[in-house]
């Protein structure tokens, strides 16, 4: 059985049909509405996918060079968005003539700038009007690609920044600037590496795509169901072991994931009857599960597609990335796990046993090799390989060690006995990985080549510096004021935007501000990418809640709260890393050169300090800590919750010391019964 048949099969005990396509719809919001192709059309895009799979595998260990990979790359992304995604709904599940025009005209793009060498490089300050032709073509096919890939927002928000690089002398001061023609424009994002091939393209030509093959080679190798297996089989049976269930499955599934809707649906179709089962109504299970799903994105190997972008922008190694991570994922998970221990006890929750599908030492001695996914990354990196050679080698990995079994083999046992081998072939798992690396990463890559015109925008332009001076003024130079006003640019750009997006543009014209008053490269664009994430559980963006309200049948806005009061907590440590140098800490100090002379005495007492601060405020958000809490109790916890959240020894005492009263409070007072 296939984990889609699996999750088909628990979800029909307890979800109806219909709620999983509503849920599918949320995933279609961040993926983009496929068409459903047959006959000829359905294999020629297959054929055409498992091509370009095999093209970046291929890149991944051979030479190509740049001026030939970013463009091939995106010729491949905009050639089958526009086959794939249609131009309107009315027109889904068939390809129209003008699909066939746009996407010819895609390859086309290609072709003519990678044929023009060098020279169209060295005349992109004078280009010909058949340079201008193809540019402009260029950015309207990425902006149509976006478009049906990800909505109307993100290609508005480009022309909007295309008018202001046209506009400039018309622009009310402090936004004036010299403004550039449509040439010069065109120069820069199509026969340049500074636009629409820029850093974006890049990252996802040589990493996004590599780990969404990797992914997808995970999911029909069972890895995903031997996650949701194994957490179900070790947390089950006690009070909170439904709450347990879901945070560990949500790790080890949305780790070599990436995806926060993906991974809410995948494991929300199978975990909500148990969760209902114990007593969480609608809303606060389509929270729990939408906070699970939103700690895929910043959990190491992956995190989201975001990460990759850190490493390039500031020049660094992805395993500097990872290595920022961790303290970081392990205080979210922190902040669930306490929150769902809290809810066993706030809602009186007792002890249910559920059925378990094999025991965890069976689980783990036949499917063992699923869990080399979660490291080989890692260890690849560490022997010294560069990223994108690293997740090619632990693809190849995973796709090695699923034929230890039959029943998780890529490709089947008995592929050569008997005729047939092409179509087995044809339909093998292995050929399905191929096809939905490529299809998944499609999204992902046209707003990545989006974001180059907005890159290339305000490099032209010079837009961060001016953004960054005009939002230190408002704060009076203050850092605590800077931070909170980039926070909520960050998550205002986020209501509108997917996360990469949101990344990309904030990292231009926000992280300069922090960078400007002494906070380091690597702790601003950390704090930008975790503001970024917010998107994810932000209305009218908020596709992981509303996608869990679908399969709980619960109120889409209900749950964003409830997925807000579990998330909160953890969202507060970002600004332990910008507002002091010892909080740097939490990052492991930005890389492994730093931590190698780095007081660890100073790490420890930061994070300690910050997980009790998250405890606090988990305490004091959900109004329990040992028992109710009193309104003076609940008020004493929120406000040293915040003053942990401020590096300072003074902060930090005073915080202590409040909760240290709490508890004294608590203690003193005679246990209640369970509201």
């Amino acid at each position: 059985m296939t984990q889609h048949q699996a999750e088909k099969v628990a979800l029909s005990e307890a979800v109806s049909e219909a709620a999983l396509k509503k849920a599918e719809e949320y995933i279609e919001q961040e993926e983009g509405a496929a068409n459903k192709l047959k006959g000829v059309l359905a294999v020629f895009i297959t054929l055409t996918a498992v091509v370009m799979s095999v093209f970046h595998l291929y890149t991944a260990y051979a030479i190509v060079p740049t001026q030939t990979l970013r463009p091939v790359h995106v010729a491949f992304v905009l050639f089958l968005s526009f086959l794939v995604f249609p131009v309107a709904a009315r027109f889904r599940h068939r390809v129209m003539w003008w699909d066939w025009i746009a996407a010819a005209l895609s390859v086309a793009v290609a072709v003519y700038l990678i044929q023009g060498g060098d020279d169209i490089t060295d005349r992109n300050t004078s280009p010909l009007p058949l340079d201008i032709f193809f540019g402009v073509c260029l950015m309207g096919l990425v902006l149509e690609a976006m478009r049906r890939t990800a909505g109307w927002i993100m290609p508005v928000i480009c022309l909007a920044f295309v008018a202001y690089a046209l506009a400039g002398p018309w622009l009310p001061s402090p936004w004036t600037h010299k403004g550039y023609e449509v040439g010069r424009l065109v120069g820069v994002m199509y026969m340049t590496l500074e636009g629409i091939y820029g850093t974006a393209v890049d990252v996802a030509s040589s990493l996004i795509i590599l780990f969404t093959i990797f992914g997808a080679v995970l999911q029909y190798s069972g890895a995903g169901k031997f996650y949701i297996d194994f957490s179900f089989s070790a947390m089950g049976g006690k009070p909170t072991g439904a709450g347990r269930t879901v945070v560990l499955a949500s790790f080890l599934l949305g780790g070599p994931s990436g995806s926060g809707v993906a991974t809410t649906v995948t494991l929300g179709s199978v975990a909500y009857p148990m969760l209902a089962k114990v007593g969480y109504e609608k809303n606060a299970a389509g929270g729990l599960l939408a906070a699970g799903g939103l700690g895929a994105i910043i959990s190491p190997p992956v995190l989201g597609a975001a990460a990759f972008l850190i490493a390039e922008f500031l020049k660094i190694s992805y395993l500097d990335v990872l290595l920022m991570a961790c303290i970081p994922t392990l205080l979210f998970y922190f902040a669930l796990f306490l929150m769902v221990e809290i809810d066993a006890r706030k809602y009186g929750m007792g002890n249910t046993v559920f059925e378990k599908v094999d025991t965890v030492w069976n689980l783990t001695r036949k499917y063992w090799f699923h869990f080399l996914s979660l490291v080989s990354i890692v260890f690849f990196m560490m022997w010294g390989f560069s990223p994108v050679l690293s997740v090619f080698w632990a693809t190849v990995v995973s796709l090695l060690t699923s034929f230890l079994r039959r029943d998780t083999a890529l490709v089947p046992y008995d592929i050569w006995r008997g005729p047939g081998i092409g179509r087995k072939l044809w339909n093998s798992p292995l050929m399905k990985a191929m096809e939905g690396g490529s299809i998944g990463v499609l999204n992902v890559a046209a707003t990545c080549a989006g974001a180059g015109i907005i890159v290339g925008v305000v490099t032209l332009t010079g837009l961060g510096l001016k953004f960054s001076s005009i939002v230190i003024d408002y704060a009076g130079g203050s850092l605590l004021l800077t931070a909170i006003f980039t926070s909520l640019v960050v998550w205002i750009v986020g209501l509108a935007v997917p996360v990469t997006a949101s990344y990309i543009i904030c990292a231009v014209i926000a992280a300069p501000a922090l960078m400007k008053l002494g906070v380091p490269d690597f702790a601003a664009h950390m704090f930008i990418f975790y503001y970024a994430v917010l998107s994810e559980v932000s209305p009218p963006t908020a596709l992981s809640p509303f996608a869990a309200a679908a399969i709980t049948g619960g109120d889409p806005y209900k749950t964003t709260l409830q997925c807000w009061k579990y998330t909160v907590p953890a969202f507060l440590v970002p600004f332990v890393f910008v507002l002091d140098p010892s909080g740097q800490g939490l990052l492991l100090m930005g890389s492994t050169k730093a931590l190698a002379s780095a007081d660890w005495w100073s790490i420890a007492e930061v994070t300690v300090t910050c997980a009790i601060g998250i405890a606090a405020l988990a305490a004091g958000f959900q109004g329990w800590a040992f028992r109710r809490t009193s309104k003076v109790e609940r008020v004493l916890l929120i406000v040293s919750g915040f003053l942990l959240a401020y590096p300072g020894w003074i902060a930090d005492v005073i915080g202590i010391g409040m909760v240290g009263a709490v508890i004294a409070m608590q203690l003193m007072r005679p246990l209640p019964q369970p509201a």
